[in-house]
């Protein structure tokens, strides 16, 4: 489904992507960790077409992203949700799905925990519903690949956990390839899926959450650093 071939993104003398390189199979999950300024929003960037890379590729479905406009990505079904919930706060849950192109909001907002909460104007929701609603919104387009920056940040540890379950359940789905961005380690172990973790501009090491937590590599890059 999403192959990314030796991307190399460079900033004036900084490489911010350096040679990266992983595959997606369609419906698979997992999650990207690594300390701030590795290199991960970079890479969503790349694979949505916001930036070009200076060397490699982006597959997606056998095409190659860059060769594509910012929109005709979004119409192969690559969708980005950002950490900080995007809502128009004066409308209805439920119209702001409408907006997003959902024909059955009802239905919609019942996926995401939201039952019930159709009428509540966005702006008035907490938080974490926010971002179960804007989940929500981003999951009416109908993504192939959803692209998803920090999803817990900001939550309460039961909206975490609720988070976790609906994360679970899309991955369950088998209809929708997720890739996260998290910082939250106690989020990423409960959401039982492979990790690849960036260092440098680099993938520094990939695999299921159990292994590679325990990788000397990966704690003197992060784990460590952040158990400290």
């Amino acid at each position: 489904m999403l192959s990314v071939e030796h991307l190399v993104k460079r900033f004036g003398g900084v490489k911010a992507a350096d040679d990266i390189s992983l595959a997606l199979a369609a419906g698979e999950m997992r999650a990207v960790i690594g300390p701030n300024g590795c290199g991960k929003t970079t890479l969503f960037n790349l694979i949505t077409g916001y930036l070009k890379p200076d060397e490699g590729r982006v597959l997606f479905a056998g095409q190659d992203v860059h060769r594509l406009t910012l929109h005709g990505v979004a119409r192969l079904g690559i969708i980005r949700k950002f950490q900080v919930p995007s809502v128009f706060p004066d409308l209805s849950a439920a119209d702001n799905l409408r907006i997003a192109g959902s024909n059955e909001p009802l239905t919609d907002l019942s996926r995401v925990g939201l039952r019930g909460q159709q009428h509540m104007k966005a702006g008035t929701l907490a938080h974490g519903q926010k971002q179960w609603l804007e989940l929500a919104m981003t999951l009416a387009a109908k993504p192939k690949l959803l692209l998803l920056d920090e999803p817990a940040a900001g939550m309460t540890e039961a909206e975490r956990r609720t988070t976790v379950e609906l994360l679970k359940t899309l991955r369950a789905d088998n209809t929708i390839t997720v890739m996260l961005i998290e910082h939250d380690m106690k989020f990423v172990d409960a959401l039982d899926c492979p990790v690849s973790v960036m260092d440098m501009g680099r993938i520094i090491a990939s695999g299921e959450y159990h292994d590679i937590k325990s990788n000397a590599q990966v704690r003197e890059a992060y784990l460590g650093a952040a158990s400290a």
